[in-house]
């Protein structure tokens, strides 16, 4: 069993040295910057514009609505008025209730 083992790892070392394989080269087919324990590259201006633009017309739309269709929040309806309720409907007991 050691020598099939054996035999397997000499091929494996074999097939490394064929391919001469340098493993601190990195691939540079990607298209987007990539950085490893670095700082990641700058966003390119427009993006970030754009990015700002879109942020900005989102809050708006946010704000904008909040102040004028505060009824989405509190609601459609008046509360009612809790001082005109009966006990009975609120369902607390009468007094001489023992």
């Amino acid at each position: 069993m050691l020598v099939s083992r054996v035999g397997l790892l000499s091929k494996c070392v074999r097939l490394l040295n064929r391919r001469n394989l340098n493993f601190n080269n990195q691939l540079k087919n990607n298209s987007h910057a990539w950085s490893y324990r670095t700082a990641a590259p700058p966003a390119p201006i427009l993006n970030i514009r754009v990015a700002n633009t879109l942020g900005t017309l989102m809050w708006w739309w946010v704000l904008w609505h909040l102040y004028h269709q505060y009824d989405h929040i509190i609601g459609e309806f008046d509360y009612p008025d809790i001082s005109a309720w009966t006990d009975e409907e609120l369902g607390i007991p009468p007094d001489d209730e023992e």
